[in-house]
């Protein structure tokens, strides 16, 4: 069976508790986990968005054993890849060994706040090229010169960096960016249980690198109770088509969940208590050939979540 991780969700929970649910999730057995870098949340009724960057050192001092990466971080628009490189180098830094850069093309919900103009996806994808291009030569030390089409740095030294730098995992939806972290990255992270995406992933390089896949779940009591809040929580992964990527406020975001129903919701989010649900979910994902599973528990009950995974579905994925 894949590794089995936790997400971190910095759009539903604030710094504190993200710190604090990190520790609770080593203590449950969950092998890794991921933060998700963003600058709002999807809805308001989330209600949080810290910054990414300070809750990770306050996980690197909270945790020993669990393995973290954003999932994922744009550098792109918002923040400029030799900000990131900096910032990871840090956390690589602060985490020996357990820390790994997660990236991707990013959401306009996140990127428009300095007003810049929000790239179509093909461009995204070239600029995410060149900036992990820029990350990879920042890691290299020394004082670094770069002239590209889409970033400039000048004499820029990254002083503080880990022994080995960070792996990069590129996220994909489809075949373009699919192709690059193949190409360019040190694993892929993905959002459905694709088996194309995987071979396009490996034959552009990808074969034996990790793969990472996020199972959207509600834990609850009861079903009903679990639908319900993944409908009042989560609506937005059901949200169809380029929406996800293009609209710009959370409030878009909210009048868009107007049109679902809990059916609609439920058929993104394994909702209810019984384990058996929860496995058939996660081995999708290691049954298509990811090596890498993690679950994002929707909703505030995290404590209730961490021990039904703890006591009834981690032994059985193991």
């Amino acid at each position: 069976m894949a590794e089995i991780g936790y997400t971190l969700s910095s759009e539903e929970h604030g710094p504190r508790d993200l710190v604090r649910y990190a520790a609770a999730a080593e203590r449950a057995g969950f092998d890794f986990a991921l933060i998700s870098d963003h600058y709002h949340p999807w809805i308001d009724r989330q209600g949080h968005s810290p910054f990414v960057w300070s809750v990770i050192g306050g996980v690197a001092q909270a945790t020993e054993r669990l393995h973290l990466g954003t999932g994922v971080t744009c550098p792109l628009i918002r923040m400029h890849p030799a900000i990131v490189a900096h910032a990871a180098a840090t956390a690589g830094e602060m985490m020996p060994g357990r820390f790994f850069l997660g990236v991707g093309t990013g959401e306009n919900l996140n990127e428009h706040v300095h007003g810049d103009r929000w790239p179509a996806i093909d461009e995204r994808v070239e600029m995410l090229e060149e900036a992990i291009d820029l990350i990879r030569l920042l890691w290299e030390g020394g004082q670094q010169t770069h002239r590209g089409r889409f970033y400039t740095v000048e004499q820029a030294r990254v002083y503080d960096l880990p022994a080995e730098p960070p792996p990069i995992m590129v996220a994909a939806k489809g075949d373009k960016a699919a192709r690059l972290a193949g190409e360019k990255g040190d694993g892929l992270v993905g959002t459905a249980p694709d088996e194309d995406l995987l071979r396009t992933f490996e034959q552009a390089g990808g074969t034996g690198k990790p793969t990472y896949g996020q199972v959207h779940v509600c834990w609850a009591k009861t079903e009903e109770d679990a639908r319900r809040t993944a409908l009042e929580w989560w609506p937005n992964t059901s949200i169809p088509g380029e929406l996800g990527v293009e609209l710009p406020l959370p409030r878009n975001f909210e009048q868009a969940a107007e049109l679902l129903s809990e059916d609609d919701v439920a058929e993104s989010v394994t909702c209810g208590p019984d384990p058996e649900r929860h496995v058939q979910a996660l081995s999708e994902y290691a049954d298509a050939g990811f090596t890498h599973v993690y679950a994002h528990q929707v909703g505030p009950d995290q404590e209730g979540f961490m021990r039904f995974y703890e006591q009834e579905v981690l032994p059985k994925l193991r």
